[in-house]
């Protein structure tokens, strides 16, 4: 796949960027570079390869699940406009 000039104006436009000609130029060649490194990528025959969450064999360690702040709900809720039953009440936005 391969962008035009036309393509990037257009893109450009549609994000609202405000992009000069030579600037359209250069970035039209960069996006093209980009998508001839993706057809490269998909031109790789991966069948048979297990995909990876990580390229080397580790695990992460973990911290016990233990409670290390207090509970001041009461406190925060003392500064709000509006709380009903240990809920904050806002506004309705949409209709």
């Amino acid at each position: 796949m391969s962008l035009t000039h036309q393509d990037v104006a257009r893109i450009a436009k549609l994000a609202r960027i405000n992009v000069s000609e030579a600037e359209i130029a250069a970035t039209a060649d960069q996006l093209n570079n980009i998508f001839g490194l993706i057809e490269k990528m998909q031109a790789v025959d991966t069948a048979g390869i297990e995909p990876m969450a990580h390229p080397q064999d580790v695990s992460l360690r973990l911290r016990d699940d233990v409670v290390t702040e207090p509970n001041r709900r009461e406190a925060f809720q003392a500064v709000a406009p509006q709380v009903e039953k240990g809920l904050f009440l806002v506004p309705k936005v949409i209709e």
